[in-house]
Protein backbone atom coordinates (compact mmCIF):
# COMPACT_ATOMS: atom_id res chain seq x y z
CA UNK A 1 0.00 0.00 0.00
CA UNK A 2 2.59 2.24 1.04
CA UNK A 3 4.33 1.69 -2.44
CA UNK A 4 1.52 2.30 -4.45
CA UNK A 5 0.54 5.58 -3.42
CA UNK A 6 4.11 7.01 -3.90
CA UNK A 7 3.74 4.82 -7.39
CA UNK A 8 0.39 6.66 -8.26
CA UNK A 9 1.98 10.04 -7.69
CA UNK A 10 5.31 9.61 -8.80
CA UNK A 11 4.67 7.23 -12.37
CA UNK A 12 2.72 10.11 -14.50
CA UNK A 13 6.11 12.30 -13.53
CA UNK A 14 8.34 9.69 -14.74
CA UNK A 15 5.72 9.11 -17.75
CA UNK A 16 6.40 12.66 -18.54
CA UNK A 17 10.03 12.10 -18.77
CA UNK A 18 9.75 9.25 -21.09
CA UNK A 19 7.35 11.05 -23.32
CA UNK A 20 9.87 13.15 -24.52
CA UNK A 21 12.28 10.51 -25.27
CA UNK A 22 12.09 8.68 -29.01
CA UNK A 23 10.02 5.64 -28.70
CA UNK A 24 12.05 2.69 -28.78
CA UNK A 25 11.84 0.83 -32.71
CA UNK A 26 9.35 -1.58 -31.81
CA UNK A 27 6.64 0.40 -30.34
CA UNK A 28 6.92 3.53 -32.76
CA UNK A 29 3.25 1.78 -33.95
CA UNK A 30 2.31 3.56 -37.23
CA UNK A 31 3.24 6.78 -36.76
CA UNK A 32 5.66 8.64 -33.48
CA UNK A 33 2.43 10.60 -33.08
CA UNK A 34 0.39 7.95 -31.99
CA UNK A 35 3.21 6.24 -30.16
CA UNK A 36 3.35 9.11 -27.90
CA UNK A 37 -0.31 9.43 -27.58
CA UNK A 38 -0.41 5.49 -26.93
CA UNK A 39 2.40 5.74 -24.05
CA UNK A 40 -0.26 8.89 -22.73
CA UNK A 41 -3.21 5.99 -22.14
CA UNK A 42 -0.35 3.50 -21.01
CA UNK A 43 0.61 5.30 -18.01
CA UNK A 44 -2.80 7.16 -17.18
CA UNK A 45 -4.10 3.64 -16.97
CA UNK A 46 -1.22 2.26 -15.10
CA UNK A 47 -1.63 4.66 -12.69
CA UNK A 48 -5.79 4.08 -12.34
CA UNK A 49 -5.24 0.54 -11.66
CA UNK A 50 -2.97 1.62 -8.77
CA UNK A 51 -5.69 3.70 -7.63
CA UNK A 52 -8.01 1.02 -8.05
CA UNK A 53 -5.64 -1.27 -5.83
CA UNK A 54 -5.04 1.49 -3.27
CA UNK A 55 -9.14 1.45 -2.77
CA UNK A 56 -9.25 -2.49 -2.61
CA UNK A 57 -6.33 -2.54 -0.32
CA UNK A 58 -8.05 0.70 2.09
CA UNK A 59 -9.05 -0.75 5.45
CA UNK A 60 -13.02 0.54 5.09
CA UNK A 61 -13.38 -0.28 8.90
CA UNK A 62 -11.05 2.72 9.71
CA UNK A 63 -11.47 5.47 6.86
CA UNK A 64 -10.30 7.99 9.45
CA UNK A 65 -7.26 6.61 10.01
CA UNK A 66 -4.11 7.57 7.36
CA UNK A 67 -3.11 4.60 5.78
CA UNK A 68 -0.26 3.89 2.81
CA UNK A 69 1.54 6.52 4.65
CA UNK A 70 4.92 7.30 3.75
CA UNK A 71 7.04 9.81 6.18
CA UNK A 72 10.73 10.98 5.14
CA UNK A 73 12.46 13.46 6.24
CA UNK A 74 13.37 16.28 3.20
CA UNK A 75 14.59 19.30 4.35
CA UNK A 76 15.66 18.66 7.75
CA UNK A 77 16.85 22.71 8.83
CA UNK A 78 12.87 23.84 8.02
CA UNK A 79 11.90 20.15 9.43
CA UNK A 80 9.96 19.60 5.81
CA UNK A 81 8.42 16.24 5.62
CA UNK A 82 7.88 13.82 2.52
CA UNK A 83 4.74 13.30 4.11
CA UNK A 84 1.80 11.15 1.94
CA UNK A 85 -1.26 9.24 3.01
CA UNK A 86 -4.94 8.93 2.27
CA UNK A 87 -8.06 8.44 4.22
CA UNK A 88 -11.78 8.55 3.60
CA UNK A 89 -11.62 12.27 2.32
CA UNK A 90 -8.65 12.16 0.36
CA UNK A 91 -9.35 8.96 -1.40
CA UNK A 92 -12.28 8.96 -3.64
CA UNK A 93 -10.76 12.30 -4.94
CA UNK A 94 -7.59 10.29 -5.78
CA UNK A 95 -9.56 7.53 -7.51
CA UNK A 96 -11.52 10.32 -9.62
CA UNK A 97 -8.44 12.45 -10.53
CA UNK A 98 -6.71 9.21 -11.92
CA UNK A 99 -10.19 8.28 -13.94
CA UNK A 100 -10.58 11.59 -15.41
CA UNK A 101 -6.98 11.54 -16.45
CA UNK A 102 -6.94 8.38 -18.30
CA UNK A 103 -10.93 9.03 -19.70
CA UNK A 104 -8.74 12.13 -21.03
CA UNK A 105 -5.50 10.31 -22.75
CA UNK A 106 -7.96 7.62 -24.22
CA UNK A 107 -10.13 10.83 -25.96
CA UNK A 108 -6.70 12.46 -26.77
CA UNK A 109 -5.56 9.46 -28.22
CA UNK A 110 -8.61 9.55 -31.33
CA UNK A 111 -9.14 13.10 -31.10
CA UNK A 112 -6.08 14.87 -30.57
CA UNK A 113 -6.67 19.11 -30.16
CA UNK A 114 -4.95 20.74 -32.82
CA UNK A 115 -1.22 22.36 -31.29
CA UNK A 116 2.10 21.64 -31.45
CA UNK A 117 4.00 18.02 -30.65
CA UNK A 118 2.02 15.56 -29.59
CA UNK A 119 4.79 14.67 -27.23
CA UNK A 120 4.51 17.87 -25.45
CA UNK A 121 1.11 17.33 -24.89
CA UNK A 122 0.93 14.28 -23.11
CA UNK A 123 3.79 15.29 -21.16
CA UNK A 124 2.09 18.11 -20.04
CA UNK A 125 -1.05 16.28 -19.42
CA UNK A 126 1.27 13.68 -17.62
CA UNK A 127 3.01 16.41 -14.85
CA UNK A 128 -0.66 17.60 -14.86
CA UNK A 129 -2.05 14.58 -13.62
CA UNK A 130 1.14 14.09 -11.02
CA UNK A 131 0.83 17.65 -9.29
CA UNK A 132 -2.84 16.78 -8.87
CA UNK A 133 -2.66 13.60 -7.70
CA UNK A 134 0.05 14.32 -5.18
CA UNK A 135 -2.24 17.69 -3.88
CA UNK A 136 -4.28 14.59 -2.77
CA UNK A 137 -1.69 12.54 -1.34
CA UNK A 138 0.70 14.51 0.43
CA UNK A 139 0.72 15.52 4.38
CA UNK A 140 2.77 18.16 4.94
CA UNK A 141 1.58 22.12 4.07
CA UNK A 142 4.95 22.91 2.02
CA UNK A 143 4.93 19.52 -0.19
CA UNK A 144 1.05 20.52 -0.70
CA UNK A 145 2.02 24.17 -1.78
CA UNK A 146 4.55 22.84 -4.46
CA UNK A 147 2.16 20.18 -5.39
CA UNK A 148 -0.41 23.37 -5.82
CA UNK A 149 1.47 25.20 -7.81
CA UNK A 150 3.30 22.04 -10.48
CA UNK A 151 -0.27 22.44 -12.12
CA UNK A 152 -0.01 25.77 -13.28
CA UNK A 153 2.42 25.67 -15.55
CA UNK A 154 0.80 22.81 -17.49
CA UNK A 155 -2.66 23.79 -17.30
CA UNK A 156 -1.57 27.46 -18.94
CA UNK A 157 0.64 25.52 -21.70
CA UNK A 158 -2.69 23.53 -22.69
CA UNK A 159 -4.83 26.38 -22.76
CA UNK A 160 -2.21 28.58 -24.49
CA UNK A 161 -1.06 26.10 -27.23
CA UNK A 162 -4.18 23.66 -27.59
CA UNK A 163 -6.72 26.14 -27.02
CA UNK A 164 -9.20 28.20 -29.18
CA UNK A 165 -9.85 31.73 -29.90
CA UNK A 166 -8.14 34.31 -27.33
CA UNK A 167 -6.63 31.08 -25.82
CA UNK A 168 -3.47 33.56 -24.97
CA UNK A 169 -5.17 35.94 -22.79
CA UNK A 170 -7.06 33.29 -21.22
CA UNK A 171 -3.77 31.52 -20.59
CA UNK A 172 -2.62 34.32 -19.02
CA UNK A 173 -5.73 35.72 -17.08
CA UNK A 174 -5.37 31.97 -15.22
CA UNK A 175 -2.14 32.15 -14.38
CA UNK A 176 -1.86 35.64 -12.92
CA UNK A 177 -4.64 35.35 -10.78
CA UNK A 178 -3.89 31.82 -9.46
CA UNK A 179 -0.36 32.60 -9.04
CA UNK A 180 -0.99 35.83 -7.22
CA UNK A 181 -3.61 33.87 -5.01
CA UNK A 182 -0.72 31.46 -4.37
CA UNK A 183 2.06 34.08 -3.03
CA UNK A 184 -0.68 35.17 -0.41
CA UNK A 185 -1.66 31.27 0.92
CA UNK A 186 2.47 30.82 0.70
CA UNK A 187 2.29 33.42 3.45
CA UNK A 188 -0.14 32.10 5.19
CA UNK A 189 1.19 28.47 5.19
CA UNK A 190 4.79 29.66 6.51
CA UNK A 191 2.67 31.79 9.27
CA UNK A 192 0.98 28.20 10.68
CA UNK A 193 4.69 26.50 10.19
CA UNK A 194 6.68 28.93 12.13
CA UNK A 195 4.28 29.57 14.89
CA UNK A 196 3.83 25.97 15.70
CA UNK A 197 7.00 24.76 14.92
CA UNK A 198 5.62 21.87 12.41
CA UNK A 199 4.75 22.28 8.77
CA UNK A 200 3.17 18.02 8.99
CA UNK A 201 -0.49 18.18 8.49
CA UNK A 202 -1.47 15.93 10.90
CA UNK A 203 0.32 17.01 13.56
CA UNK A 204 -1.25 20.68 13.04
CA UNK A 205 -4.88 18.69 13.34
CA UNK A 206 -4.22 16.63 16.10
CA UNK A 207 -3.17 19.88 17.90
CA UNK A 208 -6.63 21.37 16.66
CA UNK A 209 -5.39 25.10 16.59
CA UNK A 210 -4.51 25.47 20.33
CA UNK A 211 -0.73 25.89 19.37
CA UNK A 212 -1.53 28.96 17.34
CA UNK A 213 -3.25 32.62 19.18
CA UNK A 214 -6.65 33.74 17.49
CA UNK A 215 -4.81 36.01 15.82
CA UNK A 216 -2.28 33.81 14.24
CA UNK A 217 -5.71 32.09 13.16
CA UNK A 218 -7.43 35.03 11.25
CA UNK A 219 -4.43 36.09 9.11
CA UNK A 220 -3.96 32.35 8.47
CA UNK A 221 -7.31 31.46 7.37
CA UNK A 222 -7.53 35.15 5.62
CA UNK A 223 -4.23 34.51 3.57
CA UNK A 224 -4.70 30.67 2.58
CA UNK A 225 -8.32 31.16 2.02
CA UNK A 226 -7.66 34.12 -0.56
CA UNK A 227 -5.46 31.35 -2.48
CA UNK A 228 -8.25 28.72 -2.17
CA UNK A 229 -10.53 30.19 -2.88
CA UNK A 230 -9.07 31.51 -6.13
CA UNK A 231 -8.67 27.74 -7.22
CA UNK A 232 -12.39 27.14 -6.26
CA UNK A 233 -13.00 29.27 -7.36
CA UNK A 234 -15.28 31.54 -5.39
CA UNK A 235 -17.11 34.63 -6.54
CA UNK A 236 -16.13 37.38 -6.75
CA UNK A 237 -12.51 35.87 -7.44
CA UNK A 238 -13.57 33.73 -10.36
CA UNK A 239 -13.54 36.21 -13.28
CA UNK A 240 -10.39 33.90 -14.98
CA UNK A 241 -12.37 31.10 -14.88
CA UNK A 242 -15.04 31.95 -18.08
CA UNK A 243 -12.27 32.38 -20.04
CA UNK A 244 -10.37 29.79 -19.67
CA UNK A 245 -12.60 27.13 -20.03
CA UNK A 246 -14.43 28.64 -23.46
CA UNK A 247 -10.72 28.55 -24.76
CA UNK A 248 -9.06 25.55 -23.14
CA UNK A 249 -9.19 22.42 -25.34
CA UNK A 250 -11.94 19.69 -24.21
CA UNK A 251 -9.86 17.71 -22.47
CA UNK A 252 -8.14 21.14 -20.30
CA UNK A 253 -11.45 21.90 -19.57
CA UNK A 254 -12.71 18.29 -18.42
CA UNK A 255 -9.29 18.16 -16.27
CA UNK A 256 -9.92 21.93 -15.05
CA UNK A 257 -13.66 21.69 -13.67
CA UNK A 258 -13.28 17.54 -12.86
CA UNK A 259 -9.87 17.88 -10.88
CA UNK A 260 -8.56 21.21 -10.45
CA UNK A 261 -11.13 23.29 -8.89
CA UNK A 262 -11.38 20.54 -6.23
CA UNK A 263 -7.84 21.32 -5.13
CA UNK A 264 -9.10 24.85 -3.58
CA UNK A 265 -12.00 23.45 -1.94
CA UNK A 266 -10.09 20.17 -0.50
CA UNK A 267 -7.48 22.59 0.89
CA UNK A 268 -10.33 24.12 2.62
CA UNK A 269 -11.30 20.98 4.41
CA UNK A 270 -7.84 19.74 5.09
CA UNK A 271 -5.78 22.25 6.32
CA UNK A 272 -8.43 25.21 7.44
CA UNK A 273 -11.19 23.51 9.56
CA UNK A 274 -8.84 21.09 11.04
CA UNK A 275 -5.52 23.78 11.91
CA UNK A 276 -7.34 27.07 12.35
CA UNK A 277 -10.80 26.31 13.96
CA UNK A 278 -11.01 29.47 15.62
CA UNK A 279 -9.85 31.37 12.41
CA UNK A 280 -12.49 29.29 10.33
CA UNK A 281 -15.35 30.33 12.98
CA UNK A 282 -14.91 33.86 12.43
CA UNK A 283 -14.87 33.60 8.88
CA UNK A 284 -17.47 30.88 8.62
CA UNK A 285 -20.53 33.67 8.31
CA UNK A 286 -18.31 35.44 5.42
CA UNK A 287 -17.70 32.61 3.14
CA UNK A 288 -21.41 31.57 3.66
CA UNK A 289 -22.04 35.04 2.46
CA UNK A 290 -20.15 34.46 -0.35
CA UNK A 291 -21.27 31.19 -1.67
CA UNK A 292 -25.01 31.82 -1.47
CA UNK A 293 -23.75 35.17 -3.92
CA UNK A 294 -21.80 32.74 -5.84
CA UNK A 295 -24.74 30.26 -6.65
CA UNK A 296 -26.99 32.77 -7.49
CA UNK A 297 -24.71 34.94 -9.62
CA UNK A 298 -23.75 31.86 -11.44
CA UNK A 299 -26.91 31.18 -12.51
CA UNK A 300 -28.58 34.83 -13.30
CA UNK A 301 -25.20 34.31 -15.69
CA UNK A 302 -26.32 31.29 -17.22
CA UNK A 303 -29.63 32.09 -17.93
CA UNK A 304 -28.05 35.53 -19.30
CA UNK A 305 -26.56 33.50 -21.82
CA UNK A 306 -29.45 30.81 -22.58
CA UNK A 307 -31.24 34.33 -24.15
CA UNK A 308 -31.81 33.65 -27.93
CA UNK A 309 -29.01 36.42 -29.95
CA UNK A 310 -27.55 36.06 -26.04
CA UNK A 311 -24.38 34.83 -28.27
CA UNK A 312 -23.97 32.51 -25.38
CA UNK A 313 -21.20 29.98 -25.59
CA UNK A 314 -21.94 26.61 -23.90
CA UNK A 315 -18.38 26.30 -22.95
CA UNK A 316 -18.91 29.17 -21.16
CA UNK A 317 -22.88 28.76 -19.77
CA UNK A 318 -20.70 25.20 -18.12
CA UNK A 319 -18.23 27.32 -16.44
CA UNK A 320 -20.61 29.66 -14.66
CA UNK A 321 -22.60 26.45 -13.82
CA UNK A 322 -19.44 25.64 -11.94
CA UNK A 323 -19.35 28.97 -10.29
CA UNK A 324 -22.50 28.04 -9.05
CA UNK A 325 -22.01 24.15 -8.06
CA UNK A 326 -19.02 25.23 -6.05
CA UNK A 327 -21.06 27.83 -4.09
CA UNK A 328 -22.74 24.78 -2.40
CA UNK A 329 -19.36 23.06 -1.71
CA UNK A 330 -18.37 26.38 0.14
CA UNK A 331 -21.76 26.77 1.76
CA UNK A 332 -21.42 23.55 3.29
CA UNK A 333 -18.05 23.28 4.60
CA UNK A 334 -18.88 27.57 5.85
CA UNK A 335 -21.39 25.07 8.69
CA UNK A 336 -18.57 23.29 9.75
CA UNK A 337 -20.59 21.09 10.74
CA UNK A 338 -20.28 16.81 9.55
CA UNK A 339 -23.45 17.15 7.39
CA UNK A 340 -22.43 19.98 5.49
CA UNK A 341 -18.57 19.27 5.13
CA UNK A 342 -20.27 15.90 4.12
CA UNK A 343 -22.04 17.16 1.55
CA UNK A 344 -19.50 19.32 0.17
CA UNK A 345 -16.96 16.20 -0.23
CA UNK A 346 -19.99 14.72 -2.21
CA UNK A 347 -20.43 17.69 -4.02
CA UNK A 348 -17.09 17.82 -5.37
CA UNK A 349 -17.14 14.57 -6.57
CA UNK A 350 -20.43 14.78 -8.33
CA UNK A 351 -19.53 18.27 -9.93
CA UNK A 352 -16.33 16.23 -11.20
CA UNK A 353 -17.84 13.51 -12.62
CA UNK A 354 -21.00 15.33 -14.23
CA UNK A 355 -19.13 18.52 -15.62
CA UNK A 356 -16.39 16.80 -16.73
CA UNK A 357 -19.53 14.66 -19.04
CA UNK A 358 -20.49 17.57 -20.04
CA UNK A 359 -17.52 19.47 -21.49
CA UNK A 360 -16.62 16.65 -23.31
CA UNK A 361 -20.62 16.28 -24.56
CA UNK A 362 -20.22 20.37 -25.16
CA UNK A 363 -16.67 19.48 -27.15
CA UNK A 364 -17.93 16.74 -29.31
CA UNK A 365 -20.84 19.33 -30.07
CA UNK A 366 -17.77 21.93 -30.93
CA UNK A 367 -16.42 19.27 -33.30
CA UNK A 368 -19.32 18.42 -35.05
CA UNK A 369 -21.07 21.91 -35.57
CA UNK A 370 -18.17 23.82 -35.60
CA UNK A 371 -18.94 25.92 -32.76
CA UNK A 372 -20.09 25.77 -29.55
CA UNK A 373 -22.12 29.18 -29.74
CA UNK A 374 -25.91 28.55 -27.93
CA UNK A 375 -27.49 30.38 -31.17
CA UNK A 376 -25.34 28.92 -33.80
CA UNK A 377 -26.54 24.73 -32.45
CA UNK A 378 -29.97 26.04 -31.65
CA UNK A 379 -30.85 28.00 -35.49
CA UNK A 380 -33.95 28.81 -35.97
CA UNK A 381 -35.74 25.50 -35.21
CA UNK A 382 -33.38 23.59 -33.01
CA UNK A 383 -30.70 21.83 -33.23
CA UNK A 384 -32.82 18.85 -32.44
CA UNK A 385 -30.24 16.47 -31.42
CA UNK A 386 -33.15 13.50 -30.55
CA UNK A 387 -33.77 13.58 -34.22
CA UNK A 388 -30.47 14.19 -35.68
CA UNK A 389 -27.85 11.87 -33.20
CA UNK A 390 -30.22 10.35 -30.80
CA UNK A 391 -27.66 8.95 -28.80
CA UNK A 392 -25.49 12.93 -27.99
CA UNK A 393 -28.78 14.32 -27.05
CA UNK A 394 -29.88 11.44 -24.86
CA UNK A 395 -26.89 11.90 -23.24
CA UNK A 396 -26.29 15.61 -22.84
CA UNK A 397 -29.69 15.46 -21.37
CA UNK A 398 -28.60 13.10 -18.74
CA UNK A 399 -26.15 15.19 -17.93
CA UNK A 400 -28.20 18.50 -17.85
CA UNK A 401 -30.92 16.73 -15.52
CA UNK A 402 -27.94 14.98 -13.52
CA UNK A 403 -26.42 18.63 -12.93
CA UNK A 404 -29.38 20.47 -11.90
CA UNK A 405 -29.52 17.79 -8.60
CA UNK A 406 -32.30 15.68 -9.90
CA UNK A 407 -33.05 12.66 -7.07
CA UNK A 408 -31.30 9.28 -7.97
CA UNK A 409 -28.44 10.88 -9.47
CA UNK A 410 -25.02 11.88 -8.12
CA UNK A 411 -26.05 16.08 -8.22
CA UNK A 412 -28.77 15.63 -5.43
CA UNK A 413 -27.14 14.50 -2.34
CA UNK A 414 -24.03 16.96 -2.56
CA UNK A 415 -26.21 19.63 -2.94
CA UNK A 416 -29.18 18.56 -0.60
CA UNK A 417 -26.79 17.99 2.37
CA UNK A 418 -24.56 20.84 2.40
CA UNK A 419 -28.29 23.13 2.32
CA UNK A 420 -28.66 20.49 5.65
CA UNK A 421 -25.45 22.21 6.92
CA UNK A 422 -26.38 25.33 6.07
CA UNK A 423 -30.02 24.29 8.29
CA UNK A 424 -28.61 23.67 11.14
CA UNK A 425 -24.77 25.59 11.69
CA UNK A 426 -21.96 24.83 14.07
CA UNK A 427 -22.40 25.62 17.66
CA UNK A 428 -21.56 29.61 17.63
CA UNK A 429 -22.79 30.27 14.44
CA UNK A 430 -25.59 32.64 13.58
CA UNK A 431 -28.66 30.30 12.64
CA UNK A 432 -30.75 33.20 10.98
CA UNK A 433 -27.77 34.25 8.76
CA UNK A 434 -27.25 30.35 7.20
CA UNK A 435 -30.68 30.13 7.17
CA UNK A 436 -30.89 33.00 4.68
CA UNK A 437 -27.90 31.07 2.76
CA UNK A 438 -30.03 28.30 2.81
CA UNK A 439 -32.97 29.98 1.59
CA UNK A 440 -30.51 31.74 -1.63
CA UNK A 441 -29.12 28.40 -2.31
CA UNK A 442 -32.68 26.76 -2.37
CA UNK A 443 -33.72 29.21 -4.71
CA UNK A 444 -29.84 28.83 -6.62
CA UNK A 445 -31.50 25.02 -7.46
CA UNK A 446 -34.22 26.77 -9.16
CA UNK A 447 -32.74 28.81 -11.47
CA UNK A 448 -29.93 26.14 -12.20
CA UNK A 449 -32.87 23.84 -13.41
CA UNK A 450 -34.10 26.92 -15.69
CA UNK A 451 -30.92 27.48 -17.73
CA UNK A 452 -29.85 23.35 -18.02
CA UNK A 453 -33.38 22.82 -19.19
CA UNK A 454 -33.16 26.12 -21.99
CA UNK A 455 -30.56 24.63 -22.66
CA UNK A 456 -31.68 20.92 -23.33
CA UNK A 457 -35.14 22.16 -25.12
CA UNK A 458 -32.81 24.22 -27.55
CA UNK A 459 -29.86 21.99 -28.57
CA UNK A 460 -32.05 18.75 -27.95
CA UNK A 461 -35.58 19.85 -29.59
CA UNK A 462 -36.40 21.15 -32.62
CA UNK A 463 -37.81 19.44 -36.26
CA UNK A 464 -35.02 18.22 -38.30
CA UNK A 465 -36.49 18.44 -40.97
CA UNK A 466 -37.25 22.27 -40.48
CA UNK A 467 -33.33 23.58 -40.16
CA UNK A 468 -30.72 23.26 -43.34
CA UNK A 469 -29.91 19.64 -44.02
CA UNK A 470 -26.88 19.22 -41.48
CA UNK A 471 -25.52 15.33 -41.10
CA UNK A 472 -24.45 15.28 -37.26
CA UNK A 473 -22.51 11.97 -36.36
CA UNK A 474 -24.05 10.46 -33.84
CA UNK A 475 -21.80 9.03 -30.67
CA UNK A 476 -18.76 7.50 -31.65
CA UNK A 477 -17.05 3.85 -29.97
CA UNK A 478 -14.55 6.03 -28.70
CA UNK A 479 -16.96 8.88 -27.25
CA UNK A 480 -18.54 5.93 -25.68
CA UNK A 481 -15.37 4.52 -23.90
CA UNK A 482 -14.36 8.05 -22.69
CA UNK A 483 -17.95 9.06 -21.18
CA UNK A 484 -19.51 5.76 -20.07
CA UNK A 485 -17.33 5.57 -17.11
CA UNK A 486 -18.77 8.83 -15.90
CA UNK A 487 -22.72 8.03 -16.84
CA UNK A 488 -22.25 4.98 -14.29
CA UNK A 489 -20.52 6.45 -11.40
CA UNK A 490 -23.35 9.45 -11.66
CA UNK A 491 -26.29 6.86 -11.82
CA UNK A 492 -24.38 4.68 -9.00
CA UNK A 493 -23.44 7.47 -6.65
CA UNK A 494 -27.09 8.66 -7.01
CA UNK A 495 -28.87 5.32 -6.07
CA UNK A 496 -25.74 4.01 -2.88
CA UNK A 497 -24.48 7.62 -1.86
CA UNK A 498 -23.53 5.50 1.22
CA UNK A 499 -20.54 4.16 -1.04
CA UNK A 500 -19.13 7.78 -0.39
CA UNK A 501 -20.75 8.84 2.78
CA UNK A 502 -19.23 5.57 4.46
CA UNK A 503 -16.01 6.87 3.42
CA UNK A 504 -15.93 10.14 4.26
CA UNK A 505 -17.76 10.73 7.09
CA UNK A 506 -15.83 8.91 9.49
CA UNK A 507 -12.93 11.26 8.81
CA UNK A 508 -14.67 14.39 8.79
CA UNK A 509 -15.51 13.62 11.92
CA UNK A 510 -12.42 13.06 13.30
CA UNK A 511 -11.16 16.28 11.65
CA UNK A 512 -14.00 18.44 13.44
CA UNK A 513 -13.41 17.21 16.18
CA UNK A 514 -9.45 17.85 16.10
CA UNK A 515 -8.21 13.94 15.65
CA UNK A 516 -9.98 13.08 19.15
CA UNK A 517 -13.33 11.39 17.27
Amino acid sequence: MQFLLAFTVAAPLLGAVAALLPAPPGLKGKSPEQAVLRHGVTITGVVLAAAVALTLGFDHDAPSRFQATTDISWIQALNIRIHLGIDGISLPLLLMTALLFFLCAVYSYFKLPEGPSPKAFVALLLVLESGTLATFAVLDLMLFFLAFEMVLIPMYFLIARWGGAQRQAAAWKFILYTLLGSVVMLLGLLLIGLNSGTFDMVALASDNGRGLSHTTQLLAVLAIGIGLAVKTPMWPLHTWLPDAHTAAPTVGSVLLAGVMLKMGTYGFVRILLPVTPDGMHTFAPYLGAFAAVGIVYGSLACLALTRRNGKGDLKRLIAYSSVGHMGFVLLGIASMTPTGVNGALFANIAHGLITGLLFFLVGALKDRYGSSDLDTLAGATGAALYGRAPRLGALLAFAAVASLGLPGLAGFWGEMLALFGAFDPAEGLSRPAFLTYMAVGAFGTLLTAAYLLIVVRRVCMGDPKAGPEITVADVQRYEFAAWTPLVALTVLAGLWPAVLLGLTDPAVQKLLAGGNA
